[in-house]
């Protein structure tokens, strides 16, 4: 069998970035063409929340809860400082250095190239990728790192309850430091829509199927839906880039910008929980997961959430977008530094 027979990364996941980059283009090219039909479709909103956007999204997010399995949790005592790392890293690092991050650069380094406004919501939309902690693509890249399955699932499995709590607190703190609004009716409404009905539906779904044990049923299960998760998230790339294109025909180099601090936020973070994992002494298999899972964001959410609360022509909601891009090739990248640097774990 080849390398690609074996990987867990299918081929719409192994190219990833490919096909978010050609989703850009056609976005940009259909929105300049039928401007009609993105404002049309734009227009098709209730409580602030766009019914077609809302519909790829939960396209996207629902096989993702299915994975979570909550009989996991009962294994949250074995092997702490794994568990320490991720949550640690997840709740009281991560949302805050994205924060600085995006003020440093766009309030300072990049003051001068976007206007104060659109620099607001580039920071909004780094700050809610920031507070969105990854639910399914770590799964592959812990399996990428041959990293323990079982505790993978439980890091998951806590993150998601933490986020039905957590998310939305820590968003409004970070967005009223960048002097933003923040609409909480629309925020919490989004945590419900985005996160507690869909891990909900997710539950039960799972429940139902393994009523006998039977995990093989979930694993065919998800195997046959996460093909339209990717379908999910490639449409809503093409729909919010075709609401931007002139945005982006105007100023194309706003995703380059938006792309820098996004890219020194996540080698910076797997830098700082990597080397926790080693100098704690925590297994490989353990450490390598816990940094992946701190780098990766639940951008499904996150742009979401920027939809709901800034609009879909939004510069929130381009900086989600974005997110989504630098993405796939980041933790590719991290993965292969971790696979070469394995031996020098205990």
């Amino acid at each position: 069998m080849t390398a690609a027979d074996t990987s867990p990364l299918g081929l719409f996941e192994r190219y990833l970035s490919v096909w978010v980059a050609l989703c850009i283009g056609a976005g940009v090219g259909l929105g300049l063409l039928v401007p009609g039909a993105f404002s049309a479709i734009a227009a098709m909103e209730y409580a602030n929340v766009n019914l077609v956007v809302a519909v790829f999204i939960w396209v996207m997010i629902y096989p993702m809860m299915v994975n979570v399995d909550f009989a996991s949790l009962k294994d949250v005592g074995r092997k702490p400082k794994g568990l320490c790392i991720t949550l640690v890293i997840n709740w009281l690092i991560k949302p805050f250095t994205m924060a600085a991050l995006g003020i440093l650069f766009f309030e300072h380094v990049f003051a001068g190239l976007v206007s104060p406004e659109d620099a607001k919501e580039y920071i909004a939309g780094m700050i809610l990728l920031g507070v969105a902690p990854c639910t399914a693509m770590v799964f592959v890249w812990s399996q990428l790192v041959r990293g323990d399955a079982n505790y993978t699932l439980v890091q998951v499995s806590i993150n998601d309850i933490i986020m039905v709590f957590a998310f939305a607190p820590i968003a409004a703190f970070l967005l009223g430091v960048t002097d933003i609004v923040v609409p909480w009716e629309t925020l919490l409404f989004s945590v419900l829509l985005y996160v507690i009905i869909p891990l909900a539906a997710g539950y039960f779904t799972r429940k139902s199927l393994d009523r006998n044990g039977d995990h093989e049923r979930i694993a065919a299960f998800t195997g046959k839906v996460k093909p339209f998760s990717v379908m999910g998230l490639l449409a809503t790339v093409v729909l919010l880039f075709g609401f931007q294109a002139g945005t982006i025909v105007e100023d194309p180099a706003v995703i380059g910008l938006i792309a820098v601090p996004l890219l020194v936020q996540s080698y910076g973070i797997f830098a700082v929980a990597y080397l926790w994992g080693y100098v704690w002494r925590v297994p490989f298999a353990t450490a390598a997961p816990a940094a992946l899972i701190g780098t990766s964001n639940f951008f499904e959410l996150a742009v979401a959430v920027a939809i709901s609360l800034f609009g879909l022509n939004s510069g929130a909601a381009l900086a989600t977008v974005v997110g989504v891009l630098v993405e796939v090739p980041v933790m590719l990248s991290l993965v292969a530094f971790a696979n070469r640097t394995r031996h020098r774990f205990a």
